[in-house]
């Protein structure tokens, strides 16, 4: 039982760090932050379907009986916390790339036609 509940903390525990640096390079609140990429945000969305599935699926102990498991879940509940506080700086962040990406894209298209048209002239 020891073995298991020792086995338990350190899979939660993993799970946090990975999941606390995973927030702190999404980390867009800061004004002087860099954008973090879409296979950072990605990467963090799985980190979190991953361990919510290895949550579920394990039976865990009542509050209380286990203290560092007890530990970790909460400090994953913080870390959830967090990342829902960053989440409309994420969102504003991903408006601003498509608003980039759909600009960069409309020059693109005009300068394909003058292209098309300068071949036409000549």
């Amino acid at each position: 039982m020891e073995l298991a509940a020792s086995a338990r903390s350190h899979r939660l525990r993993e799970s946090n760090r990975q999941l606390r640096q995973s927030l702190d390079r999404v980390n867009v609140g800061c004004g002087d932050c860099r954008a973090a990429s879409p296979e950072e945000i990605n990467g963090l969305l799985s980190q979190l379907l991953q361990f919510g599935a290895s949550l579920r699926a394990e039976a865990l102990p009542a509050p209380g009986i286990d203290p560092e498991a007890d530990a970790e879940i909460e400090q994953y509940r913080r870390n959830v916390e967090r990342l829902r506080e960053l989440l409309p700086a994420i969102h504003r962040q991903l408006l601003a790339e498509r608003t980039r990406i759909e600009a960069q894209r409309a020059r693109l298209a005009t300068a394909e036609d003058w292209a098309r048209a300068s071949r036409q002239t000549l």
